[in-house]
């Protein structure tokens, strides 16, 4: 057998095209492989069941190209595609990770318990992104490692809103699960009061009819000339559409740690957001966003109203979220993710340096 050193497999269903914008996973995989180590990707084929064969084809495959395997898992089919792949790890004697991906996970695991326990209880290490999923899957695994979502900092260039103007960002994949018509509503309630107010939407198209419903309404509201489509857009573009605006609203029914926000506050950005899930973990009313009611244009138009009209709100607001996130730049997070790796290829390394380091100075 050949000396697989450190050497990874990824099983996540991400976004791995040089140049656009790739999952968290995706993104750990090109930065740990820049590091030195060697990274396998399991994810292949489009569709649930040609991506679940051929993430089991990999790891069975190349069983002897890598030492350490990392699982992405998501709730709902997803979940599928983690159990299997876990079950073919243990028969392979591999230790592996499971990362907390999906904001739905507590909502899926007071449903099926047995499995997410059974899930969690096989893995190596469990690491959750936010504190909001660490605390809520507790329950099923209680020693899940906190390690955040992260973003390239420098690359996200600061621009202080003592003041903010009516232009508003919106940053996510057009779904259901992130209500982009909502972002439409809360455009629609300022409007009158504000008629400069304009509306960025940038993200792709998830094929669930998101998109098309959003368009029927910009027309049905006459809203064309102040609603910008982006599209999907590479990463590397993605600082400079956030700076066309100065308020970024996140209008998701279901989230975690989602690394737009991230971005919106590291560019300084006045954030509005739905109360739901690990936002409230990430966000602190008040201090470095306004929180609101999911699916509530009125409560949402009155806090974006608040930041362009209350004195000193947004200044507070931009410079408090700055400040947060400097804690989630990659050079604070990979290194602990290099020291987990390095970690769980030596397993006397292990019990004394994972099961005894401690993540909770980490930002959720």
């Amino acid at each position: 057998m050949r000396d697989v050193g450190r050497s990874v497999i990824l099983v996540d269903r991400g976004n791995w095209r040089r140049g656009f914008y790739p999952s968290a996973g995706a993104e750990l995989a090109c930065r740990i492989g820049a590091r030195g180590w060697s990274i396998l990707n399991a994810s292949a084929g489009r569709g649930r069941i040609p991506f679940l064969l051929g993430a089991l084809a990999a790891i069975l495959r190349r069983r002897n190209e890598y030492a350490v395997a990392s699982i992405s898992v998501f709730s709902g089919p997803a979940f599928v595609w983690a159990e299997a792949s876990a079950a073919l790890l243990r028969g392979l004697g591999k230790p592996h990770i499971a990362v907390l991906r999906g904001g739905n996970l507590p909502d899926f695991a007071r449903r099926w318990p047995d499995r997410v326990r059974r899930l969690l209880s096989s893995a190596t290490v469990v690491v959750a992104p936010s504190r909001y999923l660490r605390e809520s899957m507790r329950p099923y695994r209680s020693d899940i490692r906190l390690l955040p979502n992260a973003i390239d900092l420098p690359l996200y260039p600061f621009r202080f809103r003592s003041k903010a103007a009516p232009r508003l960002v919106w940053l996510r994949a057009f779904h259901v699960i992130y209500n982009p018509s909502l972002a439409l509503g809360v455009l629609a309630e300022l409007a009158y009061e504000h008629p400069e107010s304009t509306l960025i939407m940038v993200g792709p198209d998830k094929g669930d009819g998101s998109l098309q419903d959003f368009e029927r309404k910009v027309r049905a509201l006459d809203l064309e000339g102040r609603v910008e489509l982006a599209g999907s857009v590479p990463k590397e573009q993605v600082p400079t559409w956030l700076d066309r605006g100065d308020i970024f609203i996140n209008t998701t029914n279901i989230d975690n740690t989602p690394v737009s926000v991230i971005e919106a506050m590291a560019c300084g950005l006045c954030v509005v957001s739905t109360n739901v899930g690990g936002i409230p973990y990430l966000l602190e009313h008040e201090v470095d966003a306004l929180l609101v009611p999911p699916n509530d244009s009125k409560a949402m138009a009155g806090a974006v109203r608040r930041v362009l009209t209350e004195p000193g709100l947004a200044e507070r607001l931009s410079r408090n979220a700055r400040r947060k996130v400097e804690g989630f730049d990659w050079q604070v997070v990979l290194p602990q993710w290099e020291a987990l790796f390095d970690d769980m290829l030596d397993p006397d390394g292990y019990s004394r340096g994972v099961r005894g380091r401690r993540h909770d100075d980490i930002p959720s």
